[in-house]
């Protein structure tokens, strides 16, 4: 669930990149900030979510060699 909703707040971003290039304020020096603060944030929900996915990865391979054992 939480990966999930990492994964959305991270798209938001990247579309708000898109309304700036699309709008044409990337070439301002607001744009350009503005660009780069959604990008990161964008960057830090996706790594969220990459951490996410490895813990669930390695939660079921240490549950699934309990099982075997």
């Amino acid at each position: 669930m939480m990966m999930m909703l990492s994964l959305l707040l991270g798209v938001v971003p990247l579309l708000g990149v898109a309304y700036t290039v699309v709008n044409g304020t990337i070439t301002t020096v607001d744009g350009l900030f503005l660009s780069l603060i959604l990008l990161a944030l964008s960057g830090i929900f996706f790594f969220n979510a990459l951490l996410e996915l490895r813990a669930n990865r390695n939660q079921s391979l240490i549950s699934k060699q309990q099982k075997t054992s």
